[in-house]
């Protein structure tokens, strides 16, 4: 009875919440997902390339590590705003990824790799040709650093405390895409694997990044790191567009936290706080057990 009454609260507060890019967020767990574990980017496979930060899912029994990947945007033009556990109801929500023309909310998280919170300064679109800002992602700071907040979720006790803003409140009305089959399928794959499971890593998964989604073993696989610990001489030597410096374009913003590039970009993050870390087992992966992506 106790977990329906979350459940009815969860929906109706649901229902008075403003749309943030995307309101299926049908997952919900009583238990506080993991902190962020501290790991670096694998190299870029090849030019065009989109990092995608890993993030803790469920999977009806316990939270699990979805390895950061680098993948090939749906269409030409879009950018991924990452998903996000959101305190709500008495319980956490899981608010699923998109691809869209701009960046929008995704709960003030600090995913890193160009995804500080607010905005996105992974890269950007250049004709028909992603390029991305390796100088950003391959400086591990962000998740490496004790005094950065790795905390996984937004509101509640211990969570990041952020809201939309106007950019990302616009952005949550543009045309969006669910995750790519690519994406799927890492995800899936990711829910398989013993290891990755939270319970078992504790927090410190053995394969917390890839260099191509699906693939959770030899190279190109990184695992996560004691906070603290240095980084590994990763060669992340890309080569051509992929690794040349970010170059702003006139005319766009490049504040921390809000890069505009040609062609559709990035926006912020939003996000309120509370933490209830319980020990954080597994994750439930997005479109699996609740939350929705598809096509808005």
């Amino acid at each position: 009875m106790r977990n329906l009454t979350r459940a009815l609260v969860a929906t109706l507060l649901l229902a008075t919440l403003p749309l943030t890019g995307n309101a299926a967020v049908f997952v919900s767990v009583t238990i506080a997902p993991p902190a962020l574990p501290v790991y670096v980017a694998p190299a870029i496979p090849a030019p065009g390339y989109f990092w995608v930060p890993g993030y803790w899912a469920w999977n009806g029994v316990g939270y699990y590590w979805v390895p950061g990947t680098w993948v090939l945007a749906p269409e030409i033009g879009l950018l991924w705003t990452p998903g996000y556990w959101g305190w709500a109801g008495g319980v956490y929500l899981w608010h699923a990824g998109y691809w869209g023309p701009h960046v929008g909310f995704y709960g003030g998280i600090n995913y890193g790799f160009g995804y500080g919170g607010v905005g996105y300064r992974g890269g950007v679109w250049q004709a028909n040709t992603f390029v991305a800002n390796t100088t950003v992602i391959n400086n591990t700071t962000v998740v490496n650093n004790t005094t950065i907040n790795r905390v996984s979720y937004n509101g509640g006790a211990g969570g990041v405390a952020a809201s939309p803003t106007a950019a990302e409140m616009q952005a949550a009305h543009e045309h969006h895409m669910q995750m790519s089959p690519a994406q799927l399928e890492h995800q899936q794959t990711a829910s398989r694997d013993n290891t990755l499971r939270a319970s078992f890593n504790h927090g410190r998964p053995p394969v917390a990044a890839t260099q191509k989604p699906g693939v959770f073993s030899g190279k190109g696989v990184v695992a996560a790191r004691a906070v603290g610990e240095s980084a590994p001489a990763h060669a992340a030597s890309n080569t051509g567009a992929a690794n040349r410096p970010f170059l702003p374009q006139p005319g766009r913003s490049t504040t921390p936290g809000n890069v505009y590039p040609s062609g559709p970009h990035g926006g912020p993050g939003n996000a309120r706080p509370q933490d209830r870390s319980g020990e954080g087992h597994g994750a439930e992966r997005p479109g699996r057990g609740g939350e929705r992506d598809g096509r808005r």
